[in-house]
């Protein structure tokens, strides 16, 4: 896994080689030690371990206007429960006061969500309960549930 900040803040969170792979990692960037990659590290630690961690670090997503609604959409989701992209599209048209928005838009904002899994996109799920699309990958996304719901491979 990458893990990319601004200084302060969890700018970034990949999994090596997924689709969309560091794409929002500054080109210059220097290596070096911060206390949000320990906070984040320690996060990992605990939900690897499946329990839902205590606490969260401070992120600060690279991206701006629609998909920072979804994203803030995302977070709200519960640890070991789900959405469908279109429950996701009907609560941010409602909080727009607009009649509906496209779950393929969210769709689209969701598969560049620049932090995976402390933005937990892997708990949206298509409308019949399909394990669609997930940027690290649907085996991934499936292991991913199945640790938060408690069971084992």
């Amino acid at each position: 896994m990458t893990l990319s900040s601004d200084g302060k803040t969890l700018t970034g969170l990949w999994f090596d080689f997924q689709k969309y792979d560091r794409a929002t990692l500054e080109r210059n960037y220097h290596e070096e030690e911060l206390a949000v990659f320990d906070e984040t590290k320690e996060w990992l630690r605990q939900y690897f371990r499946g329990e839902n961690p205590s606490f969260f670090p401070k992120l600060k997503p690279k991206v701006t206007g629609f998909r920072k609604e979804v994203l803030e959409a995302l977070l709200e989701i519960p640890y070991g429960k789900t959405k469908t992209y279109g429950e996701i599209a009907k609560q941010i048209a409602r909080k727009r006061g607009v009649e509906s928005i496209s779950p393929q838009a969210v769709g689209n904002a969701i598969a560049h969500n620049p932090i995976l899994l402390l933005i937990p996109c892997h708990r949206v799920i298509g409308k019949d309960g399909s394990l669609t699309g997930y940027a690290g990958g649907v085996e991934r996304k499936m292991a991913l549930l199945e640790l938060e719901s408690g069971l084992k491979n």
